[in-house]
């Protein structure tokens, strides 16, 4: 199995030598592909180092700006596909996904799941360093998620996720338009309604020590409207659809 873990970086110089050494520790093989937006810390210069030592396990696209979480993962999903990689994990750079949970991921979909997450919500998940404050806006968003899609997902702005290959090769990326915690939910909502089986993996989620959160207040803005509209737009799609059958009769 050729096994690729993504990991978007932005003013990460801080965590990102030490997260990709740990990827790099395992004997089962992971190659890392770093998605770079431009950041002016030096992160891409540390993960050019790396590659000197690691030139056929260790990869950076960069990217000339800021343009956003789900638009780094897009791109690094296609480039993925386009090497024939059979696993793609996502990752963060800053090991609130601790990396020995990586084998975990790929057991379930060894077991037969298409897509695994990386769950905090499901018995044996949990967080760690949390807020209170956060903690009421990250499950009250699952809850509100599931109740709205109906998705029987209980974490699905989990961003610990492996995705087998086919799966990314069914969706249609580039109709995957939310950039933040959004775009966690549309591409498990896009998995799900094409029938692929999710499989929830307990994780324990530590909060960052270093460096700064990206979550501002237009990224839970943008989860709370974006699930309203992936729904709408799958219940247009199927009434669509509905409409077209009849007129073949």
């Amino acid at each position: 199995m050729k096994k690729i873990v993504l990991i978007p970086t932005y003013n990460e110089k801080e965590n990102i030598s030490s997260i990709i050494d740990a990827v790099l520790s395992f004997t089962t093989g992971y190659h890392v592909l770093v998605i770079d937006d431009g950041s002016p810390d030096g992160t891409a210069d540390i993960v050019r180092g790396i590659m000197q030592n690691h030139p056929e396990r260790v990869f950076i696209e960069c990217r000339s700006g800021k343009l956003g979480l789900g638009t780094a993962y897009i791109h690094g999903f296609k480039w993925a596909l386009a090497r024939n990689y059979d696993y793609i994990i996502e990752m963060d750079a800053d090991f609130s996904h601790n990396p020995n949970d990586l084998d975990r991921l790929c057991a379930a979909c060894d077991a037969g799941a298409d897509v695994a997450v990386g769950s905090r919500y499901i018995k044996g998940g949990a967080t760690e360093n949390w807020p209170l404050d956060r903690k009421i806006y990250s499950q009250g968003g699952s809850a509100y998620t599931r109740i709205i899609t109906g998705m029987p997902v209980k974490d699905p702005t989990a961003g610990f996720v492996c995705y087998k290959n086919k799966v990314l090769a069914a969706i249609n990326l580039d109709n995957i338009k939310f950039i933040g915690y959004a775009f966690q939910i549309e591409m498990k909502f896009a998995s799900w309604k094409l029938g692929f089986k999710i499989k929830e993996v307990p994780i324990i989620f530590i909060d960052r020590k270093i460096g700064v959160s990206k979550m501002s207040k237009g990224i839970i803005k943008e989860a709370i409207l974006g699930v309203l509209n992936m729904q709408w737009l799958s219940i247009t799609g199927r009434f669509i659809r509905m409409i077209k059958k009849i007129n073949l009769f």
